[in-house]
């Protein structure tokens, strides 16, 4: 018998335990997205148009695939994409976990494994990288921003920074992509509950000094917090 009451009570424990955990996750979750970074921040006139994009759960950044900044094309070829070519004129970048991305294409194919070890820094991490043929629609999934030329270096050095690299290229995975326009790089850092791939996202606006929030793991904070100062 007292062994029985002492399972009980860590089973007790633990389920307490995780229940205040995800109480205080959420309450974090939606309250830190109210805490701006960057505040001061105004769109530049004639500056650089970048876009947050969300799917409706991760959000990637569109940059142009060519500037008088950055040419993204020398290090994605369009050779390497089914359907790509010379003239397509925007590139979206998404961090994320490497499993998640490659073995769940929908939420049908989720596993409990896949989900468990992407939460608990248990797996690596992969780069999302899509052609756009044009600049993609504004709406209420799709934020256009218009950054100066230094926010946009800081911004091209945070993304190059998030992926693993050999001799400076990145490392291309064997991997057909989601369609003919996009495809998985290797990527830098640990997937978790605390960095998901909308922190990532507001990692790269808060470090380009671009308005974003303190912490969201949801889209809707980092959708949310972009709007421009007036």
């Amino acid at each position: 018998m007292f062994i029985i009451r002492l399972l009980f009570r860590l089973i007790l424990y633990v389920l307490s335990f995780l229940v205040t955990f995800i109480v205080v996750y959420l309450i974090l979750a939606f309250t830190l997205p109210y805490i701006g970074v960057n505040k001061d921040f105004k769109e530049t006139e004639n500056g650089i148009s970048i876009f947050i994009k969300s799917n409706g759960v991760h959000t990637d950044v569109i940059v142009p695939a060519n500037s008088e900044f950055k040419n993204w094309k020398k290090d994605f070829p369009a050779r390497d994409f089914a359907k790509v070519d010379t003239s397509f004129a925007y590139l979206a970048f998404g961090w994320g976990d490497k499993g998640f991305y490659l073995e769940t294409p929908t939420w049908d194919d989720l596993k409990f494994s896949t989900a468990f070890k992407a939460a608990f820094f248990l797996s690596s991490t992969a780069m999302h990288v899509t052609y756009y043929p044009k600049a993609p629609d504004e709406d209420d999934l799709c934020k256009k921003i218009v950054i100066s030329e230094e926010q946009y270096h800081k911004l091209i050095s945070y993304i190059q920074s998030s992926f693993q690299q050999n001799d400076k290229n990145f490392i291309l995975i064997n991997h057909p992509g989601y369609g003919k326009t996009d495809k998985f790089y290797e990527a830098e850092g640990t997937y978790s509950f605390i960095k998901t791939c909308n922190c990532w996202t507001g990692s790269a606006l808060k470090e380009s000094g671009i308005r974003t929030c303190f912490w969201s793991p949801f889209h809707s904070g980092i959708l949310s917090s972009v709007k421009v100062a007036e």
